[in-house]
This record gives C-alpha cells, sequence and structure tokens, in this order.
C-alpha cells in the first residue's frame, strides 16, 4: 500500500552551507623547529591568554621557504596552548600535501586576518610630527565626496557583534563594547569609550589608521600588526584620544 506524500508539508532542511566573515588570528612559522615555535609561542601568548583561549588559528608557511615541518609535532603543540588549528595558507605544493594528510584545510588567503606572533604589548611608541586628525568626522560629514563605502555607526556595538566596513573607513558614533568588534578595509574613527577590539586596514593596507577618543580597548590592530591590551593600557593613554598606525612593521599607539 502507498502513502501519498503531501506536496503542501514541506520538512525543515538539517543543515545550511553558508559564507561569513571572521576574524582569524594567522601564526607565521619562521623555523621549522618545533622547540623554537614552542619556545617564542608560549612567550608570545604569556601576554595574551585570555583573548586567545581556544581561538581558530590558520598556519601561515610563507616564510618556511619550503623547508619541511612536522606538522603532527605542530598541532600538538597548538592544542597545549588551546588553539584550534584550522589550516595553513602559502605553502609549497609539498607542505600543503603534508597539511591535508595532518587534517588540515589549505586556505586561499583572506581579508581578516590578526597575525598571532607579532607584536607584544610593550611600552607605548611616542609620535613622530604630524598633523591632527581630530576634527576628521566633521570634515567628513561636511565633504560631498564621501565614500559611499565609509559606514557610520550610531547605535552602542555589543559584546560579540562585530561590525565590518567593507571597502572603506568606519565611524562609530557611540560605545564600542567589550567583547565587541569593529573592522575596516580603511581607517577606524570611534568618538566614544572604544573597550572592544579595533581591526583597520585588513585588507592589508599599511597606511590606514585608528583614532580613538577615549581608549580602552582589548586589541587594536593595523594591516595583521596587532597589540592585546586587556587590564595592562598603559596610563598615558588609558581613557584618552589616542591614534594607532604603523611606522615600518611596528604598531605604534600613542595620544593625539
Amino acid at each position: 500500500m502507498q502513502t501519498e506524500v503531501d506536496d503542501s508539508v514541506k520538512l525543515e532542511a538539517a543543515v545550511d552551507l553558508k559564507g561569513s566573515v571572521f576574524t582569524l588570528p594567522v601564526l607565521q612559522i619562521c623555523s621549522g623547529s618545533i622547540d623554537a615555535i614552542e619556545s617564542e609561542l608560549t612567550e608570545r601568548l604569556s601576554a595574551a591568554l585570555k583573548f586567545f583561549k581556544h581561538a581558530p588559528v590558520v598556519i601561515d608557511l610563507e616564510k618556511l621557504s619550503g623547508q619541511n615541518l612536522d606538522f603532527s609535532a605542530l598541532l600538538k603543540l597548538l592544542a597545549r596552548q588551546d588553539l584550534v588549528s584550522v589550516g595553513v595558507r602559502n605553502g609549497s605544493a609539498q607542505q600543503n600535501a603534508l597539511a591535508v594528510s595532518a587534517g588540515l584545510a589549505v586556505l586561499k588567503g583572506g581579508p581578516l586576518q590578526n597575525i598571532l606572533v607579532q607584536e607584544s604589548s610593550e611600552s607605548v611608541e611616542k609620535p613622530k610630527a604630524e598633523h591632527r586628525t581630530d576634527k576628521v568626522v566633521e570634515e567628513k560629514k561636511n565633504n560631498k565626496g564621501l565614500s559611499s563605502a565609509t559606514k557610520i555607526v550610531t547605535q552602542p556595538v555589543r559584546s560579540g557583534q562585530q561590525i565590518y566596513a567593507k571597502g572603506g573607513d568606519l565611524i562609530v558614533m557611540a560605545p564600542v563594547n567589550p567583547g565587541a568588534e569593529i573592522v575596516a578595509d580603511g581607517n577606524i574613527h570611534v568618538y566614544a569609550p572604544m573597550k572592544g577590539r579595533a581591526l583597520a586596514g585588513v585588507m592589508g593596507d599599511t597606511k590606514a589608521r585608528i583614532f580613538c577618543q577615549s581608549m580602552e580597548a582589548e586589541l587594536i590592530a593595523v594591516a595583521g600588526n596587532f597589540r592585546v591590551f586587556e587590564d595592562q593600557i598603559p596610563s598615558d593613554i588609558r581613557a584618552k584620544s589616542v591614534q594607532a598606525y604603523l611606522d615600518g612593521d611596528h604598531l605604534v599607539v600613542a595620544p593625539l
């Protein structure tokens, strides 16, 4: 006996596959020595254990110059550091094959990346002489040529929320709460307390800058070069107006 199926009744899908945007830490590997990697990674993570705990990590092989790497040992090392290995990028054909055999994905790059082993929470650098940009928001508001890619946010950015300005600048006129993340391909301007994470120039724009009216951030990054602050913001910039920019490969965070 056959049972007729009512076409009007549709079963709900068990899964759905969608694209999305995530900020993934990138671990640049510069040595094939697992011991050397462990020693330096342990030191670098000591100032940011809370921020990177259980974080997904992309392994960048560009600076390994075709050297062999024991991926199984590396994955065990990262697991001991509470890091979750996602995949590799910029590897040779042989490196990619070994990575796949170890259970890793091969990534082709992406717009949103922090460099994990790059910058530590050292003392604040003093800025070079340059023009002040305190009134940039008002200037842009009055500029009829303001790029349509510029995104302006007037509501508070909540914990767990991410705001991304693709192809332009991000202007935030409300508080950015702890655990929130603001991201831009260009510059970032925050004209309220900045207590979350700010990442500018995420497509690699080394000229991008971050301007905060009240610096209380957990993390600031420009073109992948970052500094983690957590509860260690120096007194000369804490809750002060600051700017962050790159001087070579060094991220400078200094009072305005």
